[in-house]
């Protein structure tokens, strides 16, 4: 396990596995967030997205621990050269539970996220999932279940092993065999 690919719903603990993951296999993380939300939280295109993430991928060398969903990457820059996909397929109710307290704490704090960006205050009550974390981890976590469960069947990635962690403990018991606490 070399290059892994973490996948999961918002608010799931993607970035903080990946992140202890990878100081632990002693390899790069790369976070698609900070690679695709810009200064003012623009977006790029599609394709000087994936140009982004090949380049942080090739420039972390032969391992690495990547994190992140995004369907116009993933699957066609990041999965093909992966040999693992740690997908964390919580329930709901943790997911959710985790990312109000997460985007709570992020608005009091004016936490910096990536490239100057913060969590608008304003994003707590809308009710858009582009604009509300919240809303967006509610609306979005069947399809993250199905999408990972399907492509775990899907014949074009049999040449990765795909993790399914359903519950903190399996997530927790993960990390022990990797020695992380």
């Amino acid at each position: 396990m070399r290059r892994v690919s973490v996948v999961g719903s918002s608010g799931s603990g993607k970035t903080t596995l990946a992140r202890r993951l990878s100081e632990r296999l002693g390899v790069e993380h790369v976070e698609l967030d900070a690679l695709y939300h810009g200064p003012g939280w623009t977006e790029p295109d599609p394709e000087d997205f994936r140009g982004r993430v090949r380049e942080a991928l090739a420039d972390a060398g032969d391992g690495w621990v990547c994190c992140g969903n995004y369907s116009m990457a993933v699957p066609s820059v990041v999965w093909p050269i992966a040999d693992t996909v740690v997908v964390l397929d919580l329930p709901r109710a943790t997911v959710m539970r985790r990312v109000v307290a997460r985007t709570l704490r992020r608005v009091l704090t004016r936490e910096e996220l990536w490239n100057g960006n913060r969590e608008p205050f304003r994003n707590l009550y809308a009710w858009d999932p582009e604009r509300n974390i919240t809303r967006w981890a509610w609306v979005r976590h069947d399809l993250y279940h199905d999408r990972y469960r399907h492509a775990a069947a899907d014949p074009a990635w049999a040449h990765l092993d795909f993790v399914f962690l359903s519950s903190p403990r399996q997530v927790d018991e993960f990390g022990a065999t990797f020695g992380l606490s």
